[in-house]
C-alpha cells in the first residue's frame, strides 16, 4: 500500500461513510463497512483502476449489502421498535446551514423497511447518482430489474414524512417543544403536534431492560403523544438543543452521559413524527457522547 493510495482512500472516506450510513442506518456498522473497504483495498491490485472512488463505492456497497442481508434474517421474527443511529453535532448556525440536507431519521426508518437490494438501488441511484448499470453488477441483476428495485423503493420512500426546509422555523418549533415539556404545558404541547403525529421510541431490546427502565414503543395521535411527552418532564432539566441529522433536535445529557436523542420531523409548523433513541447501550458508544 503506497502512501499515495492511502491518501486517496482518506480523500474518499467521508463519501464512503455517507454511503454506508444511508445503507445501514448504523454509525458503528458504517464504520465497519468502511474499514472492510480499506482492508479489501490493501488486498487488491488496483493499478488498472481508473476511478478509485467509484471502485471503493462499489466495494463498500457490496459489504453493506451482505450486512443488510444478514441483518434481515436476524430481524425477521423481531417485534422490537428500532430507531436508526442519529448523527448528533453541536448546534451551530453555520454547521446547520451545511448539514440541513442530511438524511433524516424518518427517512432512515422507512429505508429500514426495504429489502436489501431495494435499499441499495435507491440509495446509490437516488442519493448518490450511481448508474443502474453499475448497481446491476452489485446486486447481480439486469439494469432493467435494478431500475424496478429503485422504483419500488422510491414509492415507499415518498410516503416518508419530510421536514420543512426552513431551519430557522424548525428551530423555533424545537425550542417551543423544549419549553412546553419543561413546564408541563399540555395545551402548548398539543398545539405543536400534528393530529396524526407518530412517536417512535427505541429503548433497546428486552434484554437491556434492567439497564434501561424506559420502554420501546410506538405511539400514534396527538393526545397520546402529549401524554407520553409529559412523562419525560422529569428529564427536561437535562435536555438541550443539538443538531440531529442536520436539523435542530433535542438531546438529554446527565452527568456528562448522553442518555437520549430526539429527532423531530416538522411540516407546516407542526411536529409530524418524533423518533427517540434511548438505548443506553448504543448511546454509551455513540460518538456524540464524547462531544457533549
Amino acid at each position: 500500500m503506497t502512501d499515495q493510495l492511502a491518501a486517496q482512500f482518506e480523500e474518499n472516506r467521508t463519501q464512503l461513510r455517507s454511503v454506508a450510513y444511508r445503507m445501514l442506518g448504523s454509525l458503528s456498522e458504517a464504520e465497519d463497512a468502511v474499514q472492510e473497504a480499506w482492508l479489501r483495498l490493501n488486498r487488491s491490485d488496483v493499478s488498472e483502476v481508473a476511478n478509485l472512488g467509484a471502485w471503493l463505492t462499489t466495494v463498500v456497497s457490496r459489504v453493506c449489502l451482505d450486512m443488510l442481508r444478514s441483518r434481515k434474517s436476524r430481524r425477521e421474527d423481531s417485534l422490537e421498535v428500532h430507531v436508526p443511529d442519529p448523527v448528533v453535532t453541536k448546534l451551530d448556525p453555520e454547521e446547520e446551514a451545511v448539514q440541513f440536507d442530511a438524511v433524516g431519521l424518518a427517512m432512515l426508518v422507512v429505508l429500514d423497511t426495504l429489502a436489501p437490494a431495494e435499499r441499495l438501488a435507491f440509495v446509490l441511484h437516488d442519493m448518490f447518482g450511481v448508474s443502474f448499470d453499475e448497481i446491476a453488477e452489485i446486486v447481480d441483476k439486469s439494469p432493467a430489474a435494478t431500475r424496478q428495485l429503485a422504483s419500488r423503493a422510491r414509492r415507499r420512500v415518498m410516503g416518508a414524512p419530510a421536514s420543512d426546509r426552513d431551519p430557522g422555523r424548525h428551530r423555533e418549533v424545537v425550542d417551543a417543544f423544549i419549553a412546553a415539556s419543561r413546564s408541563g404545558d399540555f395545551e402548548a404541547l398539543l398545539a405543536l403536534l400534528d393530529p396524526e403525529v407518530v412517536l417512535r421510541a427505541d429503548a433497546g431490546t428486552p434484554a437491556d431492560a434492567t439497564a434501561n427502565p424506559a420502554h420501546s414503543k410506538i405511539v400514534r395521535g396527538a393526545l397520546a403523544v402529549v401524554e407520553q411527552a409529559l412523562t419525560f418532564t422529569k428529564m427536561a432539566p437535562y435536555t438541550r438543543p443539538a443538531l440531529v441529522n442536520g436539523t435542530p433536535g433535542i438531546i438529554t445529557v446527565v452527568n456528562g452521559r448522553l442518555m437520549g436523542v430526539m429527532h423531530l420531523t416538522i411540516s407546516a409548523g407542526r411536529i409530524t413524527q418524533i423518533n427517540i433513541l434511548a438505548d443506553h447501550t448504543r448511546l454509551a458508544n455513540h460518538p456524540a457522547g464524547r462531544a457533549f
